[in-house]
């Protein structure tokens, strides 16, 4: 049976990255034949190229995106003006765009059933309400207080509470998950699920089809269904040239009858439990959080679940609320503020989140990301901070997944180095977790890592913790780490000519990667 699954899955990816390459060959066929057999042909494409640029000089976009096309585009001005049009010119995303309107609308109201502490975090913390008030007023995140939070600095603790939590549901378990692959970790998972379900309870899982790609069965979600859990594959891939591949699903949440959720940067996976040896130790964190907070989490859910479900619009999501007819019994515990973010409302949340803890910090900012390929903004404040004498390091992987981001991560130290942020290398093999922690007052656990496709093309999402037990775990584990990591030099940083002309191009061409 296995060797047949892994036969079939072969096919399928093969199947795909065939037609894809069919597709690009005719597409450069054409260009390049209609400039041979039309006298004018390459006079119009040029043209086309000349139009398009003008029109991504105008387009309210990240600047580095806009120098990536441009770039594309003088270097081949025939095709590049084209291309863009193709990449860009698709309607499902003015759909989905349609859809995420409808779904902030109906999920807004509800997120403040539990209330909001917003006065009662701006009474007594000034420094961080500036935040608080961004991700409430305008992207619509309320601040809780009656909420419990569990701080995990590996898999395997994550795991074991998500065995536990799982087998107290009663009434619904909601899943959202980029990766998932069956082994020691997904299997027993998907088997309390299944019991679950069948002892009535409403179970859904969303998956991500991408990031499934190469580690689940084209008929996984069949299989979920027959089992009576309901299932959704995010954005199914197709082989066709297209920019809606890049909108991918990379949350990771877990929510249990709305009263515990999980987040993090764990997906359901072997390495991410250490089960298997994949790029030496994987570091990697998550938070659980018990009580008013979690509520957030089902709305986050419940929206994206919708997204390409309009039959299910009119679900009734008030009838989950946990606490309808008492309040929530979990005592306070600080302030949580969890959030989503997505690509398709021109508001990036996450990015806006880690500027607000870089340029609030007064003594340090301390960061763990697995990529480090930023825009000018994060760069600027990284350095601003540091150069105004608060201490900012970050910790990065030192065995890296893909090479390729790990080499433009690294065109970055330099600059860093010389505005005075200090950089390390996780030394026993790949950190995966996505924390920032600041000043003993403030912190985020979530998914967004510090590359642009998950600033500003993927949907994220991760919780804010302000005077919260949390934030002191969050730093100790941060503290806990350094003595495993290398602290990168200047003499780390030397370069020969062609590993700096190659840092330069992948520099250019970091907002595609």
């Amino acid at each position: 049976m296995k060797k047949e699954w892994a036969r079939v899955l072969f096919r399928r990816r093969v199947y795909v990255i065939t037609i894809l390459l069919i597709q690009m060959s005719f597409i450069l066929g054409v260009i390049a034949g209609g400039s041979l057999i039309f006298r004018y042909g390459s006079i119009c494409l040029n043209a086309l190229s000349i139009v398009v640029c003008l029109y991504i000089l105008n387009k309210k976009e990240k600047p580095a995106y806009k120098l990536t096309w441009i770039f594309l585009i003088l270097l081949f001005p025939i095709v590049g003006g084209f291309l863009y049009i193709v990449f860009h010119s698709q309607s499902h995303s003015r759909k989905l765009r349609r859809l995420t309107k409808t779904g902030d609308v109906k999920c807004r109201p509800l997120l403040t059933l539990p209330g909001t502490a917003l006065e009662d975090l701006s009474a007594g913390h000034k420094d961080y309400l500036s935040l608080a008030r961004y991700l409430q007023n305008y992207a619509g995140y309320p601040v809780y207080t009656h909420t419990h939070t569990d701080y995990f600095d590996s898999g395997e603790g994550f795991f074991q509470a998500v065995l536990d939590a799982l087998e107290k549901a009663e009434q619904y378990i909601f899943m959202e998950f980029f990766i998932l692959r069956h082994g020691a970790m997904l299997n027993p998972i998907i088997a309390i699920l299944e019991r679950k379900a069948k002892a009535g309870l409403d179970v859904r899982i969303i998956y991500d089809d991408l990031g499934c790609f190469m580690s689940l069965a084209p008929n996984f979600n069949a299989h979920l269904e027959r089992n009576k859990i309901k299932c959704m594959v995010f954005n199914p891939f197709k082989p066709i040239l297209s920019s809606l591949q890049n909108n991918r699903d990379h949350r990771k949440i877990l929510v249990i009858d709305g009263k515990v959720a999980f987040t993090g940067g764990i997906n359901l996976a072997d390495e991410y439990i250490n089960a298997i040896d994949r790029f030496g130790h994987w570091k990697d964190a998550a938070i659980m959080v018990s009580g008013e907070a979690a509520w957030a989490f089902t709305l986050i859910f419940l929206h994206m679940w919708n997204l390409e479900r309009e039959q299910e619009a009119e679900e009734n999501y008030r009838a989950l609320y946990p606490w309808e007819n008492e309040g929530c019994p979990v005592p306070a515990e600080g302030f949580v503020q969890p959030y989503a973010d997505s690509p398709l409302d021109d508001e990036n949340v996450g990015e806006h989140v880690y500027l607000h803890i870089i340029n609030n910090a007064k003594t340090y900012v301390y960061i763990n990301t697995p990529y480090l390929v930023v825009d000018d903004n994060l760069l600027s404040a990284l350095t601003l901070a540091a150069k105004s004498g608060v201490d900012v390091r970050i910790i990065t992987p030192h065995r890296w997944d893909k090479k390729i981001l790990a080499i433009t991560s690294r065109s970055y130290y330099r600059q860093l180095l010389a505005g005075g942020v200090q950089i390390y290398e996780y030394a026993h093999g790949f950190n995966h977790c996505k924390t920032f922690v600041s000043d003993d007052q403030v912190a985020t656990v979530g998914t967004t890592n510090l590359d642009f496709r998950s600033l500003y093309l993927h949907f994220e999402c991760g919780v804010c913790i302000y005077e919260n037990p949390a934030v002191a775990s969050i730093k100790r584990d941060f503290l806990k780490t350094l003595p495993h990591c290398h602290q990168i030099t200047w003499e780390d940083c030397a370069r020969n000519a062609f590993q700096r002309i190659l840092q330069e191009v992948l520099r250019v061409f970091a907002p595609l990667m």
